[in-house]
C-alpha cells in the first residue's frame, strides 16, 4: 500500500519544463527535472491530463485517450518518462477522465452522425428536449445554464455535467464500460501505477434524483476495481468526489471500490481555522468522517490546478471565504477562489509553514501542487483557472528558465507581479538560501516521511481549553506523534490532558530538542503566533486601562498641523494623532491596533467643520475594518459646545486663534444635520481619492438654510449603526461599520416600493461612497419617518399587562383557552395582520423581476449545508454559555446531543420549496404598528453577518420562525418583569402565559399560511413544514445565544431555553 506512505506532487506536462524551445513544457523537458523532484522529497507525480485535446478545458476535454498530445511529445517520449521516474522510485500517477470526452473524439463525431439508438449513437447521453434530469445541480455555473447542449447535426440535446464541449458519456452502455477498461488497460499495461478518476460521482443518471452519487456508479466501480487487482497488483484508483464526507466515504465501498478519494471538505476547513484563530472547523469535519476500509486512504491538498473550491461548505462559510481570501470578485470563480497558496496567504511565511504543518498532520496522503514549494504567485486576470498553471519558474533568467522560446510564444505568460516576480521567485535563487521557503518545504517532507504515525496513524484530538491550539495525536503501532498548533497569530498559552501519557517525553521533530516529560497533570505549553510542534513522544482579559475621563487636550506641533489645515486628517494617512486612537475605538466598539485613513469629506456649516472620514481600523482580533466617522470642528469660543454631553467632546486643540474643540459628529446635532444636507443636495462629491454619491429619491429631504436646520434626535446608538429622527418627518440611519456591496436597507426597499408594496417606510434618499476600482459602500439611508407609531414588541408587552390584569381580575383561571384570547382581541387581530403582511412581503420578494431576487430550488446539498452552518451555531453558542457559566453557576449547559438530533431531519428530508431574498431579522422590535395599520422595519437583516451573507437566498420559514422566536422571548420577558416585581403572582400567571404565546403564535402561522396556501416556495405537506420551521426556531435561538455572547448578555440564555420550550408542539 505505497500509497498510503507517499507524497504526492501534481504538475501539468505542458507548465513544466520546455524541453524543445517551442513554449510549451514537455516530457522532455520532464524528464530533465526529475531529479529536482527527487531532491524535493515527493514519491508520486501526478499528471494532469497529456491526451490529445482541443485544451478547451485544459486537456480534460479529451478527443484520443491512447496517445499523447504533440504538443508534449510522443508515446515514446511518455515511456522514456515512465522508466526515469521509476528509477528514482517515483510513482506516476495519470488522469483518467471517465465521464465525458470532447467533443471532438471520434466517439462523439460518430454519434452525433448515427442514428437514434444505434449503438454508435447511445455512446453518449441523448434527449429531444432538455427537460430531463432537472433536480441535477449546474456546475459550473458562471459558464453554463443549463446541463443539456443542443447538437444541430443530431437535431438533439445531449447531456453535460461541465462544458456544453464535453459531452457525458453513457455508462448504461456496455460498450461505454467495456472501451473505458480497455483505456485502463494500455495504462496500467505500460507501467503507471495510478488512476485518478476524473467527475466519478456522474458517471450515470436516473430521473428524480440529482444524478450523483448513485447505486450504479459504485456497481461500475466494483467492476473496475475486480479487474484492476486481477490483471495489475499494487496499482491504485483514486476517486474524485466533490462531496461531503458521508458521501465521499462510499467510493471506498467496503474495500472494493477505490483506494484512494479525495477529503474535499477538509480543505476549506483548514483555511477557515486559520482565518478564523480557531480549531473547531476541523476538529467537527473529522468527526464527521466515518470509519473507511483499512486497506483505503484519503488524499488530502490544499491547493490545486482548480479553483480553491467551496461547494462543501454552507452559504455563511462560502462568503466569509470570500471576504477572507477573495475580496476582490475577480478572484471568484463557479463557486471557488483561483487562487494559488502564497497569495492567499498573503505571502506570509509563518502563515504559509502553518497551513502545510496542518495539511501534513491529519490523517492520509498529502498532495502538493506544483509551484507551491516555491511560494509562487498566481494571475487571475488570465480568466478561468489560468492563472495558477502558469510556467513553473526555474531561474531568473529569460522565461524563467521554463523555456528558450521567444518569450510571446509561451502558452501563458510568466508571474511579473512585483510580490511574486520569477526573477525573485524561483528554484535557482531559493535554492541558493538554506533559510528559502523551498528548503525549509524540503525538511518538512523529509521529517513527514521519518514519522511513520503521519502517514498511517490513527488520529485523537487532544482536549485543552484554549479553542486557538489544535493538539492532535497520531498512533500506529508502537510510534506516536503529538501536534500542537497555533492558529493564532499571536502567542497562546495552553494546558494539554496527557494524563494517559504519563511518563513519555516529547522529542521535537525537526530540531530534536527534549522538553519535559508528560506527567499527571495538564501539560503546559506556549505558542508563538502561528507556531507549531512535531513531537516524537519517546517512554522511559485584561482589559487596558480606561480612557482618560474627560477630552483630550492636544498642543505643540500636532495640533498646530491640524489646526493649520481644513479637514482633521494628519499628513501621512493617520486620520488622528496615536493619542486618540483609544477614544476612537470606544466609539466604534472594540479595541483597535491603528487607524488609517482612506478618504475625507469636509462640510462647511457656520458653526462647524464636518469631515466625513472613511477609515481602516485593525482590531486587535485581525479583522480590517472600513469605519465612517463624522467628526467637527467648532469655531474658537462656540457657545453651544457647552450644551452638548461630555462624550460629544472628543479633544481640545490649542490654535493660535484660541482653542478649537473637535467633536465625535454623531453625538453633535449641528453635525448630523450637516450630513443629512449633503444627502438633500443630491450631488456627487469627490473626495481625496474616491468619491461620494448622494442621492435624493424624493426630493422630500429639503435642503434646510443654516438657520433653519432640522431639529435633530438620537434614536438608537448601536454598534453597527445609529439612527436619528429629523424633525420626526425623516429617519436617518448612518452605517459606523459599512462594507463594499449592495446594502439591503437599502436594496429591498427600493424593490417592494417598485412592486407596489405597502407598510414599509419610503426610501428618501441615501449616501454611498466608491473607492477607485471598488463597489459603492453605502453609508446612509433617510427614509419617511413614521409618526405616531408603537414598537411591536412595546405593543405585545402591554397586552400582555393587559392580559395577567384580566387574569388576576377574574380570581380564578377561565374554564378553557378561548375564553382567556378573548381577553386581548386586539392582540389575536395584531398578529392576523402581522401574519397577512409577512406573507405579502414574502410573495412580493419572490416576484422581483431580478436574478438577485430570482426563487431558487431547495437542493439536497443546501439541506446539507443548513446543517453544517448549523451544527457550526451550537457548537459556538455551547462554548459560549459553557464560558458563562464560569461566572454564573445557575446557568444551565445547552442540551447539545438533543438538539443535534432535533437537526438530523435535514439529512433526510426530501428537498421541496424555494429559497428566496428575506427579510433577515424579523423580530417584533422591527414592526411598527400605527393605528391598525402595520411597517415593517430595517431591513439590513442580523447586521452581525456581513453584507454577502445577509444577501444569501434562504427559506422564508427563518423569518417566521424569527418572528415566533421573537414573540416567546418578548412573552417571557413581560412575565419574568411582572413576577419580579409580584412575585406571589408567579404560580397563577405560569400556565396562562403558555396560552398567551399559543394564541399569538397560532393567529400569526394559521395567517401566514393561509396568505401563502399557492405559494411554490413553501414545502405542501404539512408535516416537512413542521419539520423546517421546527428547526429554523432552533437556529433564531441559536443565533439570540450568540448574539447576547457578542453583546455580554448570556444572562439571556434560560431566556431563550424556556421560549423554545413554549413553542414546542405548537407549529402546526
Amino acid at each position: 500500500m505505497w500509497y498510503k506512505e507517499t507524497i504526492v506532487y501534481e504538475l501539468h506536462v505542458r507548465s513544466f519544463a520546455d524541453g524543445d524551445g517551442d513554449g510549451v513544457g514537455d516530457f522532455k523537458g520532464l524528464i530533465d527535472k526529475l531529479d529536482y523532484l527527487e531532491r524535493l522529497g515527493v514519491g508520486a507525480l501526478w499528471l494532469q491530463p497529456f491526451y490529445p485535446s482541443p485544451l478547451r478545458d485544459d486537456g480534460y476535454d479529451i478527443a484520443d485517450y491512447c496517445n499523447i498530445h504533440p504538443a508534449y511529445g510522443t508515446l515514446p517520449d511518455f515511456k522514456r518518462f515512465l522508466r526515469e521516474a521509476h528509477k528514482r522510485g517515483l510513482r506516476v500517477i495519470t488522469e483518467l477522465v471517465l465521464n465525458h470526452t470532447s467533443d471532438q473524439h471520434p466517439w462523439f463525431q460518430r454519434a452525433r452522425r448515427a442514428k437514434p439508438g444505434s449503438p454508435a449513437r447511445d455512446f453518449y447521453v441523448w434527449n429531444d428536449t432538455p427537460d430531463k434530469y432537472r433536480q441535477t445541480r449546474i456546475i459550473f455555473k458562471d459558464f453554463e445554464n443549463s446541463n443539456w447542449a443542443w447538437d444541430p447535426v443530431a437535431k438533439a440535446y445531449y447531456w453535460h455535467r461541465f462544458y456544453a464541449n464535453q459531452p457525458d458519456l453513457n455508462f448504461d452502455n456496455p460498450a461505454v464500460r467495456q472501451a473505458m477498461l480497455k483505456v485502463v488497460d494500455f495504462w496500467l499495461g505500460m507501467g503507471v501505477d495510478g488512476l485518478r478518476l476524473d467527475a466519478v460521482p456522474y458517471l450515470f443518471e436516473r430521473q428524480g434524483t440529482n444524478c450523483e452519487n448513485l447505486p450504479e456508479t459504485h456497481g461500475f466501480l466494483k467492476e473496475l476495481r475486480a479487474h484492476v487487482d486481477a490483471s495489475y497488483p499494487d496499482r491504485m484508483l483514486l476517486a474524485e468526489a466533490n462531496q461531503w464526507p458521508e458521501d465521499a466515504v462510499a467510493y471506498f465501498g467496503a474495500g472494493d471500490e477505490c483506494h484512494m478519494a479525495f477529503h474535499f471538505p477538509i480543505m476549506p476547513r483548514i483555511f477557515m481555522a486559520l482565518w478564523a484563530e480557531d480549531r473547531y472547523p476541523v476538529i467537527d469535519i473529522l468527526k464527521q468522517t466515518p470509519a473507511i476500509p483499512e486497506s483505503c486512504q484519503w488524499a488530502l491538498f490544499l491547493r490545486n490546478h482548480d479553483e480553491l473550491t467551496l461547494e462543501m461548505v454552507s452559504d455563511e462559510e462560502r462568503d466569509s471565504m470570500y471576504r477572507a481570501y477573495a475580496r476582490d470578485t475577480r478572484a471568484r470563480i463557479n463557486l471557488g477562489i483561483r487562487r494559488r497558496l502564497a497569495p492567499l496567504m498573503q505571502n506570509n511565511r509563518r502563515k504559509m509553514e502553518l497551513i502545510n504543518i496542518l495539511l501534513l498532520s491529519f490523517p492520509g496522503t498529502p498532495i502538493l501542487y506544483y509551484g507551491d514549494e516555491l511560494g509562487m504567485g498566481d494571475n487571475y486576470h488570465l480568466g478561468d483557472r489560468n492563472g495558477v498553471r502558469t510556467p513553473m519558474q526555474w531561474t531568473p533568467d529569460r522565461n524563467a528558465g521554463f523555456s528558450k522560446a521567444n518569450p510571446q510564444s509561451l502558452f501563458l505568460p510568466l508571474i511579473i507581479d512585483p510580490e511574486y516576480h520569477y526573477e525573485l521567485v524561483n528554484v535557482e535563487t531559493l535554492e541558493r538560501n538554506p533559510s528559502s521557503f523551498l528548503w525549509w518545504t524540503r525538511r518538512l517532507l523529509a521529517a513527514y516521511k521519518s514519522e511513520p504515525a503521519l502517514g498511517r496513524g490513527d488520529l485523537r484530538f487532544v482536549g485543552g481549553e484554549n479553542t486557538k491550539v489544535l493538539a492532535l495525536l497520531r498512533t500506529d503501532g508502537g510510534h506516536r506523534l503529538l501536534a500542537v498548533i497555533n492558529l493564532s497569530r499571536h502567542a497562546q498559552a495552553t494546558e494539554l490532558d496527557l494524563a494517559d501519557l504519563a511518563g513519555y517525553t516529547p522529542v521535537d521533530v525537526f530540531g530534536q530538542a527534549r522538553f519535559p516529560t508528560i506527567g499527571r497533570t495538564p501539560y503546559v505549553l506556549t505558542l508563538g503566533g502561528y507556531d507549531y510542534f512535531w513531537f516524537r513522544l519517546e517512554n522511559g482579559y485584561s482589559a487596558k486601562e480606561d480612557a482618560p475621563s474627560g477630552p483630550l487636550r492636544l498642543t505643540g506641533r500636532v495640533a498646530q498641523t491640524i489646526c493649520a489645515q481644513e479637514g482633521l486628517s494628519l499628513p501621512g494617512g493617520d486620520i488622528l494623532p496615536p493619542q486618540l486612537t483609544h477614544s476612537l475605538s470606544r466609539l466604534i466598539g472594540g479595541e483597535v491596533d491603528e487607524i488609517r485613513q482612506l478618504d475625507e469629506l469636509v462640510l462647511h456649516t457656520p458653526n462647524r467643520t464636518t469631515s466625513l472620514l472613511l477609515a481602516e481600523s485593525q482590531q486587535q482580533q485581525g479583522d480590517l475594518t472600513t469605519l465612517f466617522l463624522l467628526a467637527s470642528r467648532t469655531r474658537a469660543g462656540d457657545q453651544g459646545v457647552g450644551e452638548l454631553a461630555d462624550e460629544a467632546i472628543l479633544a481640545e486643540l490649542e490654535c493660535p486663534q484660541g482653542v478649537t474643540t473637535v467633536l465625535r459628529g454623531l453625538l453633535d446635532p449641528a453635525s448630523v444635520a450637516a450630513l443629512a444636507g449633503l444627502i438633500a443636495a443630491g450631488k456627487r462629491r469627490r473626495g481625496a481619492s474616491g468619491v461620494f454619491l448622494c442621492d435624493n429619491y424624493s426630493h422630500k429631504i429639503d435642503p434646510a438654510a443654516p438657520e433653519q436646520a432640522p431639529t435633530v434626535r438620537l434614536l438608537t446608538r448601536k454598534h453597527q449603526s445609529m439612527t436619528f429622527s429629523l424633525d420626526n418627518t425623516v429617519f436617518l440611519k448612518v452605517f459606523l461599520r459599512p462594507e463594499e456591496g449592495v446594502n439591503p436597507e437599502l436594496e429591498l426597499p427600493l424593490h417592494l416600493a417598485r412592486q407596489g408594496v405597502a407598510g414599509i417606510p419610503r426610501v428618501l434618499g441615501s449616501l454611498a461612497y466608491r473607492r477607485p476600482h471598488g463597489q459603492d459602500m453605502v453609508l446612509a439611508v433617510a427614509s419617511s419617518y413614521v409618526s405616531g407609531a408603537v414598537a411591536g414588541d412595546s405593543f405585545a408587552l402591554e397586552s400582555l399587562e393587559r392580559f395577567f390584569g384580566e387574569i388576576l381580575a377574574l380570581g380564578q383561571l377561565p374554564s378553557d383557552k378561548h375564553e382567556a384570547e378573548a381577553v386581548e382581541g386586539s392582540l389575536l387581530e395584531f398578529f392576523r395582520s402581522l401574519g397577512e403582511q409577512t406573507a405579502r412581503l414574502h410573495l412580493a420578494l419572490a416576484a422581483v423581476p431580478d436574478p438577485d431576487f430570482t426563487p431558487e430550488p431547495v437542493t439536497k446539498l443546501y439541506l446539507r449545508s443548513i446543517y453544517q452552518s448549523m451544527r457550526n451555531q451550537l457548537h459556538r453558542a455551547s462554548l459560549a454559555v459553557d464560558a458563562a457559566r464560569r461566572d454564573a453557576k445557575h446557568l444551565k449547559p445547552l442540551p447539545k446531543r438533543t438538539l443535534l438530533e432535533k437537526l438530523s431531519p435535514l439529512l433526510t428530508l426530501t428537498p421541496v420549496g424555494a429559497r428566496l431574498r428575506i427579510h433577515g431579522d424579523f423580530q417584533l422590535e422591527n414592526i411598527l404598528r400605527v393605528g391598525q395599520e402595520l411597517v415593517v422595519t430595517d431591513f439590513d437583516g442580523d447586521v452581525r453577518l456581513p453584507l454577502g451573507e445577509r444577501r444569501i437566498k434562504r427559506s422564508p420559514l427563518r423569518d417566521v420562525a424569527s418572528l415566533l422566536l421573537s414573540v416567546a422571548m418578548v412573552a417571557r420577558r413581560g412575565y419574568a418583569r411582572h413576577i419580579e416585581q409580584t412575585p406571589s403572582d408567579g404560580p397563577l400567571l405560569a400556565g396562562w402565559l403558555e396560552g398567551w404565546i399559543a394564541a399569538a403564535c397560532d393567529s400569526f402561522l394559521s395567517a401566514y399560511l393561509e396568505t401563502t396556501r399557492e405559494a411554490a416556495f413553501l414545502p405542501a405537506d404539512p408535516v416537512t413544514r413542521q419539520t423546517l420551521l421546527e428547526i429554523f426556531v432552533i437556529e433564531q435561538g441559536l443565533r439570540t445565544i450568540l448574539r447576547g455572547s457578542d453583546e455580554h448578555r448570556l444572562a439571556d440564555v434560560p431566556l431563550v431555553l424556556a421560549a423554545l420550550g413554549s413553542l414546542k408542539g405548537l407549529l402546526p
